[in-house]
Order: structure tokens, then sequence, then C-alpha cells
């Protein structure tokens, strides 16, 4: 296809079905699961990807036994394709909370830091306010989030500003927090002067998921002290799953400060884990208007970030 070409992809052949059928063959990674996902047959799904291909006159996935892996022109198509989906989502429902006016919804995706303290706060001040606009909390790892606010079923993401290069997302600070090792306040060292790394690798651990920056940190952590990784260990993002191991068994993770500061059953051993740190704060997609809901809790995040650094901030 040649620049002049490029008006073909207007004349009525390529309809939103099939950029919806490229995000989920996308993410799914076969024919069969992306059928499923939209509950259509898997002759359906097969034909419109072949109509996509032939109006781009470009193979966008390689055919292999383990299912379909994107070429460059599919990877580049669906990242546009994801895009003009998110807009046309947001523009639906910016009509739509226009129309009830406060009624509303604003889907968050959050993770492991600022889930704890900062997004319940700031959603039970929104809910004060506007109690019939709805809020959806999607829970992830940092990158498949990402995913899902890039394809518009997310309108924001709270908790650890990443290190993204893509310049399609727009990142607000919020406070900064420090990480901490802990463990349940009857654990054996609970309480103790002093420990080392060497003494906390004997026992055992909740590490994130290897895909996060904080697994790696921690990893980098024990390199660079000469420690092995410990073996004994669960990997988790869950703050739910977390925090009950840690109640109920004698493992050690590294969590945010503010867990410790408003748990009283999960204390802080005296490791510092500098310079493993971390910024809280928003992250947005920098080609979307929020829509009324999402400022709302934009707003209510902003507030509570400034009550979160007042309380929890040390000496205070």
């Amino acid at each position: 296809m040649t620049l002049h070409e490029l008006p073909r992809l207007l004349d009525g052949r390529m309809k939103f079905r099939h950029l919806v059928l490229l995000d989920a063959i996308a993410r799914r990674g076969t024919i069969v699961g992306a059928a499923a996902e939209l509950h259509v047959t898997q002759p359906v799904a097969t034909r419109g990807l072949r109509e996509l291909e032939d109006i781009l006159e470009v193979e966008l996935f390689q055919r292999g036994p383990r299912g379909l892996t994107p070429t460059v022109y599919g990877e580049a198509f669906t990242e546009h394709a994801r895009a003009i989906l998110a807009q046309a989502h947001q523009a639906a429902r910016h009509v739509v909370e226009l129309a009830g006016a406060e009624r509303g919804t604003v889907v968050v995706g959050t993770h492991l830091f600022g889930s704890n303290v900062l997004l319940p706060r700031a959603i039970a001040a929104l809910k004060a306010e506007r109690p019939n606009l709805t809020v959806a909390v999607r829970d992830g790892t940092p990158e498949s989030l990402l995913v899902e606010l890039t394809a518009g079923r997310l309108d924001l993401i709270v908790g650890r500003l990443t290190q993204i290069s893509d310049e399609g997302f727009l990142r607000r600070k919020l406070y900064d927090e420090s990480v901490v090792l802990v463990v349940r306040a009857t654990h054996p060292l609970a309480g103790a002067a002093t420990v080392d790394l060497a003494t906390v690798a004997g026992y055992p651990w909740i590490l994130p998921g290897p895909e996060t920056s904080l697994r790696r940190e921690l990893e980098e952590l024990f390199h660079s002290n000469d420690v092995p990784l410990p073996t004994n260990r669960v990997e988790a993002t869950s703050f739910l799953t977390v925090r009950q191991l840690l109640r109920d068994t004698d493992t050690i993770a590294a969590l945010p400060r503010l867990i410790t500061d408003a748990d009283p059953d999960i204390v802080g051993l005296p490791l510092s884990l500098d310079p493993v740190g971390h910024s809280v704060g928003i992250t947005m997609p920098a080609s979307r208007t929020p829509t009324p809901s999402a400022s709302a809790l934009i707003e209510k995040l902003v507030e509570q970030a400034g009550e979160v650094n007042r309380r929890f901030s040390p000496g205070s």
C-alpha cells in the first residue's frame, strides 16, 4: 500500500467489529480464544481477520503451532485500533454521563501501591458527594493495567508510577512512599533491634511477580549484597492475599510503608531497603480527555493524597 492509497481504509469495508476482533486476537493469542470472548464461531473470527488483512493488504499475524504472533504490521495497527476503540468508548460514556447528571461510571485500575490507603479514601470521599456514581476497581500488574488503559477499558491507574517510555501516557505524582520489610506482629523477628538480609532470607517470603519493577529491584538488592534470593517463596500481587499470608504465617514481604502504619497486625523490620522506593500517582492516556466521573475521582485522589501526606508523613 502506498500513501496515496490510504483513503481506502475509509471506503466502508473496515468495520468496528474488525477492530474489536483484532484487539481480542492480540490479547488472546489464538482465534479460538478471541472467538470465545466475542461469542462468535471460530470460522466467523477467521473470516473477519482475513477481511481485515485483505483491506490492509498486509499479514497481521504469523500462524504457528502455539497460536498467532503479531507481525510488525499487526503490532502497529493493533495500537491504533485500540486507540480508536478507546476514543469511541469514551465518547459514548461522556454522552451518557452528560445525560444522566450525577450518574456515571469510572473504571480505575490499581495494584499493590496506592490501593491500600489512597484509593479507598478517595472512593469514600467521592461516594459521599455522588452516591449514584459507580466506581469499578480492577486489580492487576502495572503492565497488564497499561494494556487495559490503552484499550479504553480503564479511565486511569492509581499506583506506583513506573518509568513509561511511551509518550501516550500522562503521569501525575501524588506522593513518595518508601518500601519496608514487614511481618506479622507475632513473627520471631518482630521487635528485633537489628536484622540483616542474610537472616531474613532464611524465612519464607512473599515476592511480587517477576514482571514487576519491585521484584527486579529486590533481586538487585539481594544480588548486590551477595545473598541468594529466598527459595521458599510465594509470588503474589493481590494485597488481600499478601496480608492474609502475613497474618497467618512467618512470611516476610516488601510492602509500602503505609501498610504498616495503617494495620496494627503487621509491623516493619529494622532493615533499610534504600534505594528501593517509589512515587505513587495517577497514570492516564495522553490522548483522551477524562470523563466527568473520572475527573471527579481524580479530584478526590489529589485531595486525599494531601491528607495521606499529612497523616502518615514521618514525625506526624
